[in-house]
This record gives structure tokens, C-alpha cells and sequence, in this order.
């Protein structure tokens, strides 16, 4: 995998406003035997400054992959998410949306404006686990990134 040749760990960026999601994301990931730094914002409008490397994230490190809640105080998923998508900078990251929802509306929304997957956060721990896991297997072992910079 192009980010374990070069010997840096795989640059996460969850953008989650709920405390215990983090937390348990937190913990699940320090399970996982691929280098992954999670770096976590509470809300839309800290995202965007984190992508854009403004204010407290001037030093920023650009993400490999995000993984996104759609509901959000202040700005929600769905414009975060079509800001990155809009932006010439940022639109080659995969966005993995990452959601309670079950609303159809919002599947079809998410993937019109670029999402690269859709997938509903499930209730129990061990489930939790299983989801965190399989993107792990898949973004983080099969997924071919394209070249920073």
C-alpha cells in the first residue's frame, strides 16, 4: 500500500460531533494493525477550516480519507461535503459518509454531491466494531490513493 511504503501513517480525518462516536472510533482504530492517525473536528465549519489549513490548523496535515457525519451543528455534512467535492484542492479525497441516517433522500443527496460511500452507523459496540473494521479492510489495505501534492 502506497502509505506503508513510505513509512507515514494513514491521515484520517472524522468529522463527528458526538463525543462517544469519537471516543469509540478512537478505540477501535488503536486496534487496527495498519498506522492510521485519526484526526478528529466536532463540526462542519472546523472541517473546512481544517481542510483549508485556516486558524488553529494552519499546520494541518491534508487527509488520506474522511470519514463524515452528516448531522452536524452549525454546518452539516451535506455542505461540507459539496464544499470539498467543489473545491479544486480537495475533491480527490475519498469522503466516506458516516451517518445514523436511514433516510433515502439522504443517500442519493450524498452520492450526487460525491460521496464516496454511504454507510449507516450501527447501534451496538460490537457492530460498531465490525463497520470500523471493514473500513479499515477496505479503505486502509485495498484502496489505491492517488499521489499528495
Amino acid at each position: 500500500m502506497r502509505n506503508q511504503a513510505v513509512g507515514r501513517p494513514i491521515e484520517v480525518l472524522l468529522v463527528e460531533d458526538d463525543r462517544g462516536d469519537v471516543e469509540l472510533m478512537l478505540e477501535v482504530m488503536k486496534q487496527t494493525k495498519i498506522r492510521v492517525r485519526l484526526n478528529t473536528v466536532e463540526d462542519g465549519e472546523m472541517a473546512m477550516a481544517y481542510l483549508r489549513k485556516e486558524g488553529d490548523y494552519a499546520d494541518a496535515t491534508t487527509p488520506d480519507l474522511i470519514l463524515l457525519d452528516l448531522n452536524m451543528p452549525r454546518k452539516d455534512g451535506r455542505e461540507v461535503l459539496r464544499e470539498i467535492k467543489a473545491d479544486e484542492h480537495l475533491k480527490q479525497i475519498p469522503v466516506v459518509v458516516l451517518t445514523t441516517s436511514l433516510a433515502e433522500e439522504d443517500i442519493v443527496k450524498t452520492y450526487s454531491l460525491g460521496a464516496s460511500c454511504y454507510i449507516t452507523k450501527p447501534v451496538g459496540l460490537d457492530q460498531f466494531t465490525k463497520v470500523v473494521e471493514s473500513i479499515d479492510s477496505f479503505w486502509f489495505t485495498v484502496v489505491k490513493y492517488p499521489p499528495k501534492g
